[in-house]
């Protein structure tokens, strides 16, 4: 059962100012290839699953962007930790 809604907002410095779509893009690419479930939204993406694992998944981002030139990053990170479980549905339902 998943424990924890993540969300997160990636913000790397890029090289001389450079466009970070291709960051975020990669970013959001190491989310998908991890498994968890997830919704991309405007300002950030809240991922679904075992804390531990989206840690993880933070730290993924977070190299990843060092290794496409980026010189820093700041992650903005938002938890809800649940131990009897949790679902991002549970949240939103009564507006779908």
């Amino acid at each position: 059962m998943n424990n924890s809604l993540v969300s997160i907002q990636i913000i790397p410095k890029t090289k001389n100012g450079e466009d970070v779509i291709p960051y975020v893009d990669e970013a959001i690419n190491i989310i998908e290839e991890s498994g968890v479930t997830y919704e991309v939204h405007p300002l950030e993406t809240t991922m679904e699953g075992e804390l531990s694992k989206l840690f993880d998944v933070i730290k993924k981002m977070n190299e990843r962007m060092i290794e496409m030139g980026s010189k820093n990053v700041i992650s903005q990170v938002k938890i809800l930790y649940q131990p009897t479980g949790i679902a991002m549905n549970q949240l939103t339902e009564k507006y779908r």
